[in-house]
């Protein structure tokens, strides 16, 4: 693997968002969620549950409830009382309209997706048709007193049930008459405190399901208004609620971090009569479960923990793969730390600023795995605040350390950075270009002479970066077919000459940078590139898919490399294959050009590509596990990947020089100290 000096950084304060809500879309493969700080990710199941679009957060919107409606189109609504519809190409707010209820609180499409219903602070229930181009108004439901907390829709949409505090609610969807009125506590005796209904679900068979403040999962007959049954799951609140589309399981999430399967099951072997029984309890979680949902195959949830924890239903899967496998996503599966390696420096970039850090140093040198003494410890340099409510969608600072970027939805910003002694000034560049906005990615070139700024339908702007501090827009590059999402990825070679850039399509264009012509496109593949960069002495491009598939592009021949039609006609090893987390960085080494530098969340590989593949009888082991071994059983093992599992999680890596690589971390319990405290649960013993 060779022998590198490590700037281990572990001072990223970044605090993910915690979860907010969830939405599965109806037999599509899609899964839509949306952040505390108002923040909303798509992750799509086909590429192995990989976050291919984020719509940055706002200050001013909260959600608090999605929907996925006729023609996958995607609906939020929040407190702020205005229902908000997604552009998922253009990864914005398409438009909003008042649900003149104030706050909403809850929100459910009927089984077709073609009408909208929204609970309102005001009490009131009201019905919006899906048209063309926005929303419209249909009418108001029988007004009752008491926010409507939770909504659900009848699957044949003759009815909708609504919680509220202590009461539950069956409205007529024609008369907009309330039928049905059940106090929820009307068996408990001497009740001195509110039960609030969190979370509700209409059963084909007439069934109500409820979960409240209580701890309780109750089952209800809507006709007789009577209670059928009654589990407490909880000393807490039930915060959440999902059923399976087959009606036979339901996951709940408790304010303890717990959730828990439901399974409708006969009482007893070969009886017709079924009942539901609490199954399977789950701790993945160390904070309020907000938002479950339930697909197909998997259980999903969402906790104020930032985790996103998706567990395979092992009675419904075919056959053991990487689709069986517990998966827990906290961080973003795209780079929020980027480098300027000349001047050694780091960007971190936060919702509503940003952080540039300069690397401490020393001049020490010692053995393997020994921590060294710093003569200059890491400096604080510069924080650039964001003014306005947007967050910021990407960000990016220039090799030389000269020019700092960033962009909102609105916004883009241009900044001009100057090292005087150990002082620092910050200039923003005057008369931005317009047409840039909004931008998705920015990419400095290696001589800090142009930044490339993608931007929506497939066009990628480049300026020209000017001398004492401005910039000149010289070309926008598009892709020649035309594409309707914006571009999320860019890699530029070293030598200025190609540029690559990859849409929400999928699809991958090469640019010449010198003619500022399109040159090519690489052959299309089945899933999601989740990271790429072009080789500085070959300008073969580096290709990681969601699947955990590399490929390498010769860009001058236009064709895949010889290596990488034999890593296709081989395959990669199991175990690799079979990982949950993308790779989100590639970068290569100049000393060995055959070496090429990757990483995900878990771990940092050096490929070698003068080395043979594994196959799937090689253990794919740790460096530190492998140098415990002796030397014979060590070149017994010798193959192509070389990986190293020290640094968790590991949100960025890339190489300085030919001799130091920085790593930043952001250790889970770092940021989980800075969490409000959960809910503490008696433990035996204790």
């Amino acid at each position: 693997m060779g022998e590198f000096e490590v700037h281990r950084v572990r001072f990223f304060g970044l605090v993910p968002a915690g979860v907010r809500c969830l939405a599965c879309q109806p037999r599509g493969g899609r899964l839509a969620l949306a952040r505390t700080d108002g923040a909303v990710e798509v992750y799509n199941f086909a590429a192995n549950y990989f976050q291919e679009k984020v719509i940055p957060g706002h200050e001013a919107r909260s959600v608090e409830a999605l929907c996925w409606t006729v023609g996958d189109r995607l609906f939020g609504a929040g407190l702020g009382g205005e229902i908000m519809e997604y552009d998922l190409a253009r990864l914005c707010v398409a438009r909003t309209v008042d649900g003149c209820g104030g706050p909403i609180w809850s929100m459910a499409a009927n089984s077709s997706g073609t009408q909208l219903a929204i609970g309102c602070e005001d009490g009131s229930v009201k019905l919006f048709q899906v048209v063309p181009g926005g929303i419209q108004f249909e009418r108001n439901l029988d007004r009752r007193k008491g926010r409507i907390l939770c909504l659900s829709w009848h699957p044949s949409d003759t009815h909708i049930a609504a919680g509220s505090i202590d009461i539950l609610r069956v409205f007529d969807v024609c008369s907009g008459q309330t039928v049905q009125r059940i106090m929820v506590n009307y068996h408990v005796h001497k009740v001195k405190r509110e039960c609030i209904v969190w979370s509700i679900a209409f059963l084909s068979s007439g069934t109500v399901v409820t979960s409240d403040s209580f701890g309780r999962v109750q089952f209800w007959d809507w006709e007789r208004g009577t209670l059928l049954e009654s589990h407490t799951v909880s000393t807490s609140a039930v915060l959440s609620l999902s059923v399976s589309e087959k009606e036979d399981s339901i996951v709940v999430g408790t304010s303890t971090g717990a959730t828990y399967q439901f399974q409708l099951l006969p009482v007893k072997m070969g009886s017709l009569e079924k009942r539901w029984v609490r199954t399977k309890p789950f701790q993945h979680h160390t904070h309020d479960v907000r938002a479950v949902a339930h697909s197909s195959t998997a259980l999903i949830s969402g906790g104020l923990d930032a985790q996103l924890v998706i567990r395979p239903l092992m009675e419904k899967m075919q056959k053991k793969g990487y689709d069986a496998v517990l998966r827990k996503f906290t961080f973003p599966h795209r780079r929020l730390v980027s480098c300027a390696r000349k001047a050694r420096l780091l960007l971190f970039q936060f919702s509503q600023h940003l952080e540039l850090w300069r690397l401490g140093s020393t001049d020490e040198t010692g053995k393997d795995g020994e921590v060294l003494p710093l003569r200059r410890m890491p400096e604080h340099l510069v924080q650039l605040k964001s003014k306005g409510p947007e967050h910021i969608y990407c960000s990016c600072v220039s090799p030389c350390g000269s020019w700092v970027a960033y962009s909102t939805a609105s916004r883009f910003h241009l900044y001009r950075v100057q090292y005087e002694g150990d002082g620092v000034s910050v200039k923003k560049v005057p008369r931005v270009p317009k047409l840039l906005l909004p931008a998705y990615q920015l990419q400095f070139s290696a001589d800090s002479g142009s930044l490339f700024v993608a931007s929506a339908r497939g066009s990628v702007h480049v300026l020209q970066l000017l001398e004492p501090g401005g910039c000149k827009h010289l070309h926008t590059l598009r892709p020649p077919s035309g594409c309707p999402e914006a571009v999320y990825l860019l890699a530029v070679s070293t030598d200025g000459h190609w540029l690559a850039a990859v849409g929400g399509d999928w699809a991958i264009h090469i640019y010449n940078l010198k003619c500022f012509k399109h040159h090519c496109a690489v052959p299309t593949y089945s899933c999601a590139v989740t990271a790429l960069a072009i080789h500085p002495v070959t300008n073969n491009l580096v290709i990681a898919y969601s699947d955990q598939q590399l490929f390498e592009f010769s860009i001058p021949e236009k064709q895949y490399t010889t290596w990488s039609r034999m890593v296709q006609n081989c395959g990669l090893h199991k175990v690799w294959l079979e990982r949950d987390s993308p790779i989100t960085h590639i970068t290569f080494n100049p000393k060995n050009p055959s070496h090429i530098l990757l990483h995900d969340i878990y771990m940092f590989c050096v490929l070698d590509k003068s080395l043979p593949l594994p196959d799937n009888s090689a253990l794919l082991m740790n460096q530190s596990t492998l140098k415990q071994l002796p030397e014979t059983a060590r070149q017994r093992q010798l193959h192509a990947f070389k990986i190293c599992k020290k640094f968790q999680p590991l949100l960025f890596a890339d190489l300085l020089d030919e001799n130091c690589l920085v790593m930043v971390e952001r250790p889970i319990m770092d940021f989980k100290t800075q969490l409000p405290l959960p809910v503490q649960q008696k433990k035996f013993g204790t």
